[in-house]
């Protein structure tokens, strides 16, 4: 199976202009995040929109591709930077360019999950603790099937627990949050950037739910381990305190 391994990464982030090139230890955070995805997969490619970015992969020997400013979504990116690299390529796997802390496992976890012949889409799934709260909708809610595909993604509870008490929900129930790492056979990615918005993806403003309604299969796969983006400069400042030697500063 041949994996095209890509990094989206935009330099005008709202929240954090120029994020990608934000320092981690000495390097840059798209730096950590190419260097732990080259553990794993032997293609990897940042597919970029900016310049500076450019730049700095080619300084410091990593593949990098020029993309359009006019994406929507990192899956829109990844479709183009696909297409630029060319060459055949059985899957795609969509890696988050502000978290250079993805652990290893969970993308061998991701490739894994192609095995099966019926996974279209590949994502994975985390248990929410007891002291996160399921009412964040930023951190959107996922229901399994028996097989652990995706039945439903959701910013709001879901399920519904009928007939218990809410302050006793997370006690009574798993509840999943999603964890935003794609990966998609290369046809399939080529198919769903093709497909218009749909009804239930603008209502809850998450792209997955135009894949699910459009009779994609969203396979999943359970980690138990924490993912840490970075969203702001004040994120990066605690995570470098939560993880003051993970690099062991090389």
């Amino acid at each position: 199976m041949k994996i095209l391994a890509l990094i989206p990464a935009r330099y005008s982030s709202t929240r954090f202009p120029g994020k990608p090139l934000a320092l981690i230890h000495g390097k840059p955070m798209i730096q950590r995040v190419y260097e732990q995805c080259s553990k794993v997969f032997e293609n990897c490619y940042v597919a970029t929109d900016d310049q500076r970015i450019f730049d700095k992969c080619q300084q410091i020997n990593a593949n990098v591709v020029m993309t359009s400013t006019l994406h929507k979504s990192g899956t829109d990116r990844c479709r183009e930077a696909l297409d630029t690299i060319g060459g055949q390529w059985d899957v795609v796997i969509n890696i988050q360019g502000d978290e250079p802390f993805i652990a290893t496992e969970q993308l061998e976890q991701i490739a894994g999950l192609f095995n099966d012949p019926k996974t279209d889409i590949a994502t994975l799934v985390k248990p929410f603790t007891a002291q996160e709260d399921i009412e964040n909708p930023n951190s959107p809610k996922v229901v399994l099937g028996a097989n652990y595909q995706a039945l439903y993604f959701s910013r709001s509870v879901i399920p519904y627990l009928r007939g218990v008490d809410k302050t006793n929900w997370q006690a009574e129930h798993k509840f999943l949050k999603h964890i935003g790492l794609y990966g998609y056979r290369a046809n399939v990615l080529r198919q769903i950037t093709e497909l218009e918005q749909s009804p239930l993806e603008i209502t809850e403003s998450l792209e997955q739910l135009r894949w699910l309604e459009n009779g994609y299969c969203i396979k999943t796969a359970t980690t138990l381990l924490e993912t840490h983006a970075i969203d702001t400069p004040e994120d990066l400042q605690n995570i470098l305190q939560l993880f003051p030697s993970f690099f062991g500063h090389s």
